[in-house]
């Protein structure tokens, strides 16, 4: 009796050790199908585990770095169209409208109330100087509405928007500065031009400084640091007093949505090919209604100087 319970403690039994086996197999097998599916996954959708944030930051404050000391000589062709729709601007009849333009004819004055659709498609022969950290932007306008055009030294002439070095958009979100005042975090990563880009999520520090980006989010490749697309929302720059009458007439707080791609490379350094940008009314039930929206296409670059020297 004493030698059958030494044998049944000391020993597992035969059946007991071949169904521990089984069960040792089948989870190894479980972890090996896992990790192939999950490879399978990975392979087939881009997305690979989240980048470290704290290296992705400073590789985007180098960048911006690089950037914000550029020396830069170029020109493109730069076609904007933009669409409005002021049917809720609700000013009295014949009441003046103090806003940028009224581009259909083509001139530039103080215009009255205009409440049909508005669509302006514009050509430029567009050029950008940088240098001692200061940006020059010129315009040549060639087209107007499909009607040809040789005006050198012309203003932007949107009629609702008006913005201004597209290049320099990473620099709100990433610089040094940027950084002390915004919270960062990795949302994930998504495939563009064939690469994994960490998706960076950017919002104010609460008690922060006066934030350019009031919510916003970027797309980086964690390895170089270049900035693909960044998309945020913002108040306006210039003219608020334009934008606090529109909200008023309208009945809603503005929603002012910007998107920039960058796939113009030159000297590692990032231009943008494209700027999206709508402006959008929200009222209490959080429907918007879209006033005006823009789409401005930058192509056939030509570059005279893309240098820079970080010290």
């Amino acid at each position: 009796m004493d030698s059958g319970i030494e044998k049944t403690t000391g020993r597992r039994p035969e059946n007991v050790r071949n169904l521990l086996s089984m069960r040792h197999g089948l989870l190894l097998f479980v972890m090996i199908i896992g990790s192939v599916f999950s490879q399978a996954r990975v392979a087939a959708t881009g997305q690979a585990p989240p980048p470290d944030l704290e290296a992705v930051l400073k590789k985007a404050s180098d960048y911006c770095r690089r950037l914000e000391s550029s020396v830069l000589d170029f020109v493109c062709r730069e076609e904007v169209v933009e669409k409005a729709d002021p049917s809720r601007d609700k000013a009295k009849p014949l009441a003046p409208q103090h806003d940028w333009n009224l581009v259909q004819g083509g001139t530039r004055t103080t215009i009255y109330s205009v409440f049909r659709p508005i669509k302006n498609a514009f050509l430029y022969d567009y050029q950008c100087v940088r240098a001692n950290r200061v940006i020059r932007e010129t315009r040549t306008l060639i087209e107007l509405n499909g009607k040809k055009r040789n005006d050198p030294d012309t203003p932007l002439m949107t009629t609702s928007i008006a913005y201004r070095n597209a290049l320099l958009g990473p620099v709100n979100l990433f610089s040094d500065l940027s950084q002390n005042g915004y919270e960062y975090r990795v949302a994930g990563t998504e495939k563009l031009e064939k690469r994994p880009m960490a998706v960076i999520e950017v919002r104010p520090k609460a008690g922060a400084f006066e934030p350019v980006c009031l919510s916003g989010k970027a797309w980086v490749d964690p390895k170089t640091a270049e900035i693909l697309k960044i998309e945020w929302t913002q108040k306006p720059a210039d003219r608020a007093e334009i934008f606090a009458q529109r909200e008023e007439k309208i009945g809603g707080k503005l929603r002012l949505t910007l998107r920039t791609e960058f796939h113009t490379e030159k000297s590692g350094i990032r231009f943008p090919s494209k700027l999206w940008i709508e402006e959008a009314y929200i009222n209490d039930r959080g429907r918007a209604f879209v006033r005006s929206e823009t789409n401005v296409t930058y192509k056939d670059f030509k570059f005279f100087t893309v240098e820079w020297d970080v010290r």
